[in-house]
């Protein structure tokens, strides 16, 4: 049987045993350590599908995925587990062989959020300062080729997080960029820096960059972004991680895998994430959040809308918070359709379908009307931060035509909008969750 232990690491001296994972006869199994139960206050980590309480859990949502959800969280996906097991095939690994526990072993403590995993899997990769265009070309290679010559950094700084599209956790501090999965010397923060994939607009990070842009002009609640560019003029986009502060870590658990809905599936609706949202923060704020992070992502074409690109934190005073918004990029969706349905409706919502869908958490429609105004005032203004963050004009005019014919299905003219909103843009976006 393999046994790891599951804490919750907050600091590097404060880490908290949660309790074991364990395999048998091919069966995951969890339990509560007693020290974690009977603690002052024990953090509910998986409100859904882990009660506080003792005794062995199995998991039996295998029509979901192979692992309770709280840890699915800790792995990566695409990108992530293409360099693992690369990496892991060069070094003479058989990875049909490898089971979920020794992945999450392997990955200890470099997680994303602040579950870390013992015993770890030990693999060498020192401290060092950053080549970011060597870096991008060996992803790229990756992703063309088979090979199996992925350098112990590259595994170290890419192998865990989340998404499909190549990406590097950094240490920044002004212009110098180190290797940042683990705990950072003082004066550096942690960043997540992003290549391009095959399927991705050439000017990809430059976009990623405006969409960043515009979503904080709307009062969406964004984490700090900026563009990396390297000697050869390439660009590419970076963002400043929300599951850190200085080398404190927080507890962050995605949608899908809070309510067991599986992300490659086009199964969820905006609706049931409001719920999520009003039920878990207790917390009208954070639902016009939500709220008016759909409306962004109808408008500009965001439909790569699924489940595990929203996601719950516990901040600082040990509240669940919505988390700053995250992935925020043109995106045609399985189909042309929006991952996940806006009051059943996919390809083409509309004004009253986004309205429909807040209702039932109790947004009134003028609440929801001036949110809708102020994202689409915004978004007229694409080109403006096109402009700024030096997207091509091919690109810029694309994505022009799908914001207008979108914009289109609010009934709004920008012409008659002269709504201003500086009054409430405060409370929109709310208390940082750092």
């Amino acid at each position: 049987m393999k046994v790891l232990n599951v804490s919750l690491q907050l600091s590097p001296d404060e880490k908290l045993l949660v309790g074991k994972l364990a395999e048998h006869q091919n069966k995951i199994y969890f339990e509560y350590s007693p020290e974690f139960l009977s603690s002052a206050t024990p953090l509910w980590l998986s409100p859904y599908q882990l009660p506080l309480k003792s005794g062995a859990f199995e998991h039996r949502d295998l029509d979901y995925g192979p692992i309770f959800g709280l840890f699915d969280d800790s792995l990566p996906d695409g990108w992530g587990l293409l360099l693992m097991d690369r990496y892991l095939r060069g070094q003479g690994v058989n990875v049909e062989s490898l089971s979920i526990l020794d992945r999450l072993s392997f990955l200890g403590k470099t997680t994303m959020g602040a579950l870390v995993y013992e015993p770890a899997i030990e693999h060498e990769a020192p401290e060092q300062l950053l080549d970011l265009q060597a870096l991008a070309e060996q992803s790229k290679k990756i992703l063309e080729s088979d090979t199996t010559e992925i350098i112990p950094v590259l595994m170290r700084i890419g192998g865990s997080p989340g998404g499909a599209r190549p990406k590097i956790l950094v240490g920044l501090n002004s212009n110098q960029i180190m290797s940042g999965a683990d705990d950072l010397p003082k004066g550096f923060e942690h960043w997540i820096i992003k290549f391009p994939s095959q399927e991705d607009f050439p000017d990809s990070g430059q976009i990623e960059y405006a969409y960043s842009l515009m979503a904080k002009e709307a009062g969406i609640l964004m984490p700090e972004t900026r563009l990396f560019e390297v000697e050869s003029g390439k660009k590419y986009f970076g963002i400043k991680r929300f599951d850190r502060d200085g080398n404190k870590r927080f507890h962050v658990h995605t949608l899908g895998n809070l309510i067991h809905s599986n992300f490659r599936r086009p199964e969820c609706d905006y609706q049931t994430f409001f719920k999520v949202v009003s039920d878990i923060t207790k917390n009208q704020v954070d639902v016009k959040r939500a709220f008016k992070q759909m409306v962004f992502n109808i408008i500009t074409n965001n439909k790569d809308d699924h489940v595990k690109n929203f996601a719950f934190m516990i901040d600082k005073h040990q509240n669940w918070t919505l988390t700053p918004a995250y992935d925020l990029m043109y995106s045609n969706g399985p189909g042309g359709e929006h991952t996940m349905s806006v009051a059943g409706v996919g390809r083409a919502p509309n004004l009253s379908d986004a309205m429909a869908a807040g209702k039932v958490v109790g947004l009134s429609e003028k609440q929801m009307s001036l949110i809708a105004e102020q994202v689409l005032d915004v978004t007229q203004q694409w080109a403006a931060h096109a402009e700024t963050a030096k997207v091509s004009s091919e690109s810029q005019e694309f994505i022009q035509k799908k914001i207008f014919e979108n914009t289109q299905l609010f009934e709004f003219n920008p012409a008659d909008s002269n709504i201003k909103l500086s009054a409430d843009q405060d409370e929109e976006q709310g208390p940082s969750p750092g």
